[in-house]
């Protein structure tokens, strides 16, 4: 498919954030009500894992999708991501037991480790340069919009029917999505038939180097994200909210209404600006969740926390494919989620360690995830951007 000069609002853009948004709900809605789940099993103490694991098998399978993608093509490694959801859907009831449920939290890892690398791609292969961050801030309001409503579903049906009911329901939405890619064109010129020497990973294959100061500063910021995922369910218990999945719907609207103008924002006045802001609101947004004790803080903190989200993720996006070779966008895309995964994944399981269903110790966690997001705002502003070489030719002449 040929990229129109101007427009980005094209059928094949349209359909793979349909097929984004499907996605994120069908893996989002589990998420206020795993903690619960796993407690009634008997495995409480476990509860960092539901999140720490998930991203840890996220985290190693990018290599892997970021080199299939580059190679075999976009839409099928999409796919992927969505049958895994599909699967793991109507495993969750069979699998019952704590150790089970573990094995599926980490095999149900595998769909943000496929999905996302060459979703990102394909947006980047079917969009103009220049608006790269204005098409990933559209998409990204896609995706924010099904982890708003996922877990907002989520909770009602889990309220209204049943657990199993809920499971199955997150596997429809997956095979809605899986429907949607089929019916979408490969914009992959130079594609290779599938063998299993695509999944030989080298060290070269695992990071894209010219990438690493965006991998950096997503490592960091993501943390919050991780510790978020895991506690926010309780927290939003003990201060009285029945719908767990209340604070993820506010902070993702939030973050829904951002985007409109985020993307465009980071497209005009450069991507290193936009993410010192969305930094800057991130750390004020985990201080006003930590010192909130009442339910309209928690919820301006999640405000707050949307806003910061829907500011630094598609700034960081689009940074990161700035960087990157065009013959090895899917590594460097991958390269970044690697480093969201590892920061969602540490964050997690710090925060379940630290945490030990002890609901005093939530907000000195908060407290110092936002410690770790000034690092991340302290290597930006450190950093010193790298003098292009038509700029150092400018600057002899003048000397």
């Amino acid at each position: 498919m040929t990229k129109s000069a101007n427009s980005i609002y094209t059928l094949h853009f349209g359909l793979v954030c349909l097929s984004s948004l499907l996605f994120s709900a069908s893996y989002n809605m589990l998420i206020p009500e795993l903690p619960a789940y796993l407690s009634s099993m008997g495995g409480g103490e476990h509860k960092g894992l539901i999140v720490a694991l998930f991203t840890l098998t996220a985290g190693i399978s990018r290599p892997f999708s970021g080199r299939l993608t580059d190679k075999l093509g976009r839409v099928p490694v999409m796919a992927v991501g969505s049958v895994v959801c599909f699967i793991c859907g109507f495993l969750y009831p069979v699998l019952s037991t704590v150790s089970g449920f573990l094995f599926l939290r980490l095999l149900h890892g595998f769909s943000t480790g496929f999905k996302p690398t060459a979703t990102s791609a394909y947006v980047a292969d079917i969009v103009p340069r220049e608006r790269w961050g204005e098409a990933l801030g559209m998409h990204g309001i896609c995706f924010s919009t099904g982890m708003a409503v996922g877990p907002a579903i989520g909770s009602a049906i889990r309220m209204a029917h049943s657990l199993n009911t809920l499971f199955y329901t997150s596997s429809f939405f997956a095979l809605m999505s899986i429907a949607i890619l089929m019916n979408m064109r490969e914009t992959l010129k130079e594609r290779e038939r599938f063998n299993l020497g695509m999944f030989k990973i080298s060290r070269k294959d695992i990071i894209a180097v010219e990438v690493l100061p965006a991998a950096i500063v997503t490592l960091l910021s993501y943390m919050s994200y991780g510790a978020i995922l895991t506690l926010i369910p309780d927290w939003s218990h003990h201060l009285g909210i029945a719908n767990k999945g209340l604070f993820f719907m506010v902070f993702t609207i939030a973050s829904l209404v951002i985007r409109f103008v985020a993307g465009k924002v980071s497209d005009r006045y450069g991507r290193l600006v936009v993410i010192k802001v969305g930094l800057v609101l991130l750390v004020l947004a985990l201080i006003v969740v930590a010192y909130a004790h009442t339910v309209t803080g928690l919820l301006l903190g999640a405000t707050l926390y949307g806003v910061s989200q829907g500011i630094l993720s598609p700034a960081l996006n689009a940074w990161t494919i700035d960087m990157s070779q065009p013959s090895h966008r899917g590594k460097a895309i991958a390269t970044m989620y690697i480093s969201l995964e590892a920061g969602i994944g540490l964050g997690a399981l710090v925060a379940g360690w630290y945490y030990q269903d002890v609901i005093s110790q939530v907000p000195y966690i908060i407290y110092a995830t936002a410690g770790i997001t000034v690092i991340a705002l302290a290597y930006m502003f450190l950093r010193r951007e790298p003098v292009k070489k038509e700029e150092a030719v400018e600057n002899e002449v003048l000397a």
